[in-house]
């Protein structure tokens, strides 16, 4: 039946859906093996949530289902998209995707470390940033004892890598 013989009252307003992590079109969609993992681990915790509602009222129920399946599709999309980086093939003495690099920043004697990895994966409170970050992005294809300069606004930071780990 078309829209226009409905009742307004009836009419369901579209779940609006909060997007994945940033990812331009045409960019791979790189992911280590532990963020692959997680990937599935969604997946699968929201197939459960989805099969598992206990939600009495059928109108409800079927929204929440819908929901959750356009968030489901949104990740299989991603899952399928994903290309699994074998961190063991990486140069050791190179930063690329899947590192940990280890730096000092500006005068700091302090060593900090970030882990680039995929888009989905990027935590900063787990210090894991993602490889199109503006930080990754100054760090790769870069050795030990390189310096680098992060531009933040009218600010610069000075970085030393000191050690990068797989």
């Amino acid at each position: 039946m078309s829209r226009g013989f409905v009742k307004e009252s009836d009419q369901e307003e579209l779940p609006i859906i909060p997007p994945r992590a940033d990812l331009p079109p045409g960019m791979v969609n790189y992911v280590t093996e532990s963020g692959y993992s997680e990937l599935l681990a969604e997946r699968d915790k929201m197939i459960y949530e989805r099969d598992n509602l206990l939600i009495s009222d059928e109108n409800e129920n079927r929204i929440a289902v819908n929901f959750i399946n356009a968030k489901l599709q949104l990740l299989l999309n991603r899952i399928s998209s994903a290309k699994i980086v074998n961190l063991s093939k990486q140069p050791k003495n190179k930063v690329r995707f899947g590192a940990e690099v280890f730096f000092t920043a500006d005068s700091d004697p302090k060593i900090q470390d970030y882990q680039i990895v995929g888009v989905d994966e990027a935590n900063i409170a787990k210090r894991k940033i993602a490889f199109n970050s503006p930080i990754a992005k100054i760090f790769m294809d870069r050795k030990v004892g390189d310096s680098v300069t992060l531009k933040l606004g009218k600010t610069e930071r000075q970085s030393k890598i000191v050690s990068i780990k797989y």
